[in-house]
């Protein structure tokens, strides 16, 4: 049986497992139980009513958080001449053609955000085996394959985050840090559910949106009262 530590057992202690808590008391409840050392992450986890095997139930998509993530990404951007230039411009952190190819392809890869023009998606296409397992592979869908590369970068580094259901048919993406106030962190998740309910597949039949919940890094999760999420979604349709 795996010990569970002191801090651990009393963050546990004022939270009710089985309660749907409103967005901004389970907020309070999240920073007040992000008691490590660091500046804790704070993750949204939701349960959608889709099956991801079958192909018109695929969710994936892109948010621009208003408050940002509270972390720097390293952006990496594949493109060349006048399109690089606009890269190194907007604040990209690595950019390249053949020779960050070849970079990847030996192993390095210090980005973590990855972003390439259409012209450079036959050379890129060879590094779906590195990049693709680490969600890094460029994809229009998302805005990482495109020609405006300038704003591209500046919404990777300022607060984008991708999302992409999993097998299990959840969601998961981190919607700020434990410092952030508690405005801010609902704001962000409001922002993240609206996007993500936005992205409601064809084939998603009855209620979509069914279990949410919040949790820091260290943290105890504390579940959401998904009619307290919704901005312009449309909840359990």
């Amino acid at each position: 049986m795996s010990h569970v530590g002191k801090r651990i057992k009393k963050s546990r202690e004022g939270i009710v497992r089985t309660k749907l808590y409103p967005l901004d008391e389970a907020v309070k409840l999240v920073k007040a139980n992000a008691s490590a050392k660091f500046d804790e992450t704070v993750e949204l986890a939701i349960n959608l009513g889709v099956d991801p095997k079958h192909a018109d139930q695929m969710v994936r998509g892109v948010v621009n958080l208003p408050n940002g993530t509270g972390r720097t990404l390293r952006v990496a951007v594949f493109a060349r001449g006048a399109k690089a230039d606009e890269a190194r411009n907007a604040g990209a952190d690595v950019v390249g053609a053949e020779d960050l190819v070849a970079e990847v392809q030996g192993g390095k890869i210090d980005f973590d955000r990855c972003i390439a023009t259409p012209d450079m998606m036959p050379l890129v296409g060879r590094l779906g085996k590195v990049l693709g397992p680490r969600g890094l592979m460029p994809n229009p869908k998302v805005g990482t394959v495109t020609m405006d590369i300038a704003n591209a970068v500046v919404a990777s580094k300022g607060g984008s985050v991708e999302f992409r259901v999993e097998k299990a048919g959840i969601v998961q993406g981190s919607v700020g840090k434990a410092s952030f106030d508690e405005t801010k962190l609902a704001q962000n998740i409001r922002a993240f559910v609206d996007a993500v309910s936005k992205a409601k597949p064809t084939g998603s039949k009855g209620t979509y949106l069914q279990r949410a919940a919040i949790s820091s890094t260290m943290g105890p999760g504390v579940k959401l009262d998904i009619g307290s999420l919704a901005t312009q979604a449309q909840v359990g349709t």
